[in-house]
């Protein structure tokens, strides 16, 4: 089921509708409990979360915490010997500009002083 047909069922039942004809439930129902409201919109809570979560990752680089493969950093010193910019370079890998800049100050190819971006793992 897609999360957002599941959440307008968890919507609709938390107002105590029907959520396949919109009309009102009987009164009675387990439906009027505290307890199983607090649960529906703890799930409407969880759902709205997940889907959040997702777009935030969608607008991620693709390689975001992968590892390095051996062939991408010869790569990426062949674009800092070619003076591409990097930024660019970044798009290309599908890394943010923080993980080149990381990545050339562990290979030698810049200092620490040198990066644009802030190391959050060093020291202060």
């Amino acid at each position: 089921m897609q999360e957002q047909k599941a959440r307008q069922i968890l919507q609709s039942l938390i107002q105590g509708l029907d959520p396949f004809n919109g009309e009102e439930l009987p009164g009675g129902t387990v439906l009027q409990q505290a307890d199983v409201l607090r649960a529906l919109l703890a799930g409407v809570a969880a759902l709205e979360e997940a889907a959040a979560r997702a777009a935030r990752r969608a607008h991620l680089p693709e390689n975001l915490g992968r590892p390095w493969r051996q062939e991408e950093e010869f790569e990426l010193i062949k674009e800092i010997q070619g003076n591409e910019a990097l930024t660019d370079i970044a798009v290309k890998h599908g890394r943010s500009l923080r993980a080149i800049e990381a990545r050339l100050e562990k290979l030698g190819l810049i200092t620490a002083m040198e990066r644009a971006t802030r190391n959050r793992f060093g020291a202060a």
